[in-house]
C-alpha cells in the first residue's frame, strides 16, 4: 500500500487518490460547548477518534490512505460508545489529507466545512439537497401529525409512500446532476457509488455518468472497481438476456427460469422480514390476478435464510401469494440475488417470452400499466 509522493502528483489537482497514508487534521469550533461535551469522528462503521470540547474548540489528527466519507457527532454529555450512535448534532465530511476546518456558532448541522478541495466539493453537493430536505421535513411533519386512523388508511399509506419515493428519486437525480457537472472530483465518484447502491443498479443510467468522469478517476483503484461492477450489471440491463437460474420450492421441487420460456414472468425478490416487500405484495398479487390468464406468471425468490424458513412459509400464506416461490435460504447470499446484483429489496425483473429483460423494479400501478401495454 505504501507508495511515493510521486503517485499524488500523477493525478489531477484535488483528487487526492493516492494509496499511501497521509496526515489529516480536523479542527474548529462548535459553539461554546465544554466538558463533558465531546466530539466523535466516525469512519464507516468504526468509532475512530474523539476529543473533549473546550469552549467549543477541538482538534483531531490521524492519517488517511484515500478519501472517504466520515461523520462528526457531538454528544453534550459525552459517552458515545458505538459508531451507530444517533444524534441530531452531527455532520458529514470528506476525510482526506490536509487541514479540514469546521466552524459553527451553535451545532454541527449548521457547520461550514472548508480547508480542503474535496470538502468544498462535498459542501456543494450537500447544498443541492437543501430543497429536497425541506420537502422531506414537511413530509415528516405531516406523517407525525397524522392520526392513527389516517395511518391505517390504505389510501393515506399509498399517498405517503408515493411522496417518499418521489423525494427519494429527487435525491438520486440531484446526485446524478452533480456527477455530470463535476467530472473531476472524487466526490462525484463517491456519489455515483451511492446511486448504484439504491435498488438494482441500472447500467443505462450509470454507464454514461461513469464514462463522463475524468480518466484519473476512472483509472483510480476505486474507479476501476466501479467499472468492473458496471460490466457485471450490464448482464442484467434492460434488453439483456436474463441470466439463467434454478432453485427449490419449499417442497423441494427444482424450478428453473427456463421453465417460463414462452411467457412473461416477473422475477420478484423479497423476504418475510422485509417490511416494504410485504407492503408491495398486495400490488404484485393484484397484477397477478389481473394478468395470470394472459401469458403472465410471477416467480418469487426469497432472501430468507434457514432460520427464517417457517416465517417465509407463513408470509406466503398470510400474504396470499399463489405463485411459485423458490429460495436457497442463504439470505443476502442467495445465488440468484447475487447473479442479478440485488442490493436491496423489494426488487423485480420483468422477462419477456424470449428470455429478455424488458423492465426492472416495477412498483404499484406502474407494474399494472406496463403489463397492460405488453399483454394486449
Amino acid at each position: 500500500m505504501k507508495k511515493h509522493l510521486l503517485g499524488w502528483l500523477l493525478l489531477a489537482p484535488g483528487l487526492a487518490l493516492a494509496q499511501a497514508a497521509q496526515p489529516y487534521t480536523i479542527k474548529g469550533t462548535v459553539g461554546k460547548l465544554s466538558a463533558p461535551a465531546k466530539i466523535y469522528l466516525v469512519r464507516g462503521t468504526q468509532l475512530a477518534d474523539s476529543v473533549t470540547l473546550h469552549n467549543g474548540a477541538f482538534e483531531l489528527k490521524g492519517t488517511a490512505a484515500e478519501p472517504s466519507e466520515a461523520r462528526l457527532i457531538v454528544y453534550r454529555r459525552g459517552g458515545l460508545r458505538s459508531a451507530y450512535g444517533v444524534s441530531p448534532n452531527q455532520t458529514g465530511l470528506i476525510l482526506e489529507p490536509g487541514t479540514i476546518v469546521v466552524s459553527t456558532p451553535d451545532s454541527l448541522p449548521n457547520a461550514r466545512i472548508t480547508g480542503t478541495q474535496l470538502n468544498l466539493d462535498y459542501g456543494r453537493l450537500q447544498a443541492s439537497y437543501k430543497p429536497i430536505m425541506a420537502k422531506l421535513a414537511a413530509f415528516n411533519r405531516e406523517v407525525k401529525q397524522a392520526t392513527e386512523a389516517q395511518r391505517n388508511d390504505p389510501a393515506f399509506r399509498e399517498r405517503t409512500t408515493a411522496q417518499f419515493m418521489g423525494l427519494f428519486k429527487e435525491t438520486l437525480q440531484a446526485q446524478m446532476a452533480f456527477v455530470r457537472a463535476n467530472p473531476n472530483t472524487w466526490v462525484s465518484l463517491n456519489a455515483l457509488r451511492q446511486v448504484s447502491t439504491q435498488g438494482t443498479p441500472q447500467y443505462a443510467e450509470l454507464a454514461p455518468l461513469y464514462n463522463g468522469l475524468s480518466p484519473a478517476l476512472r483509472n483510480s483503484p476505486e474507479g476501476l472497481k466501479f467499472g468492473q461492477m458496471l460490466e457485471r450489471i450490464k448482464a442484467i440491463a434492460v434488453g439483456a438476456q436474463a441470466p439463467a437460474f434454478s432453485q427449490q420450492t419449499p417442497a423441494g421441487k427444482t424450478v428453473a427460469l427456463a421453465d417460463y420460456r414462452g411467457k412473461y414472468v416477473l422475477v420478484d425478490f423479497w423476504a418475510s422480514w422485509c417490511g416494504p416487500c410485504r407492503e408491495e405484495n398486495p400490488n404484485v398479487a393484484k397484477a397477478y390476478q389481473q394478468f395470470k390468464g394472459r401469458n403472465f406468471e410471477v416467480l418469487g425468490v426469497s432472501l430468507d435464510n434457514e432460520k427464517s424458513r417457517e416465517k417465509w412459509l407463513k408470509a406466503i400464506e398470510d400474504d396470499k401469494l399463489p405463485w411459485t416461490q423458490v429460495s436457497d435460504l442463504k439470505g443476502w447470499q442467495n445465488e440468484v440475488a447475487q447473479r442479478y446484483q440485488v442490493q436491496s429489496i423489494p426488487q423485480n425483473f420483468l422477462i419477456d417470452p424470449t428470455g429478455k429483460i424488458v423492465a426492472v423494479n416495477l412498483r404499484g400501478d406502474e407494474l399494472q400499466k406496463t403489463l397492460a401495454q405488453l399483454l394486449k
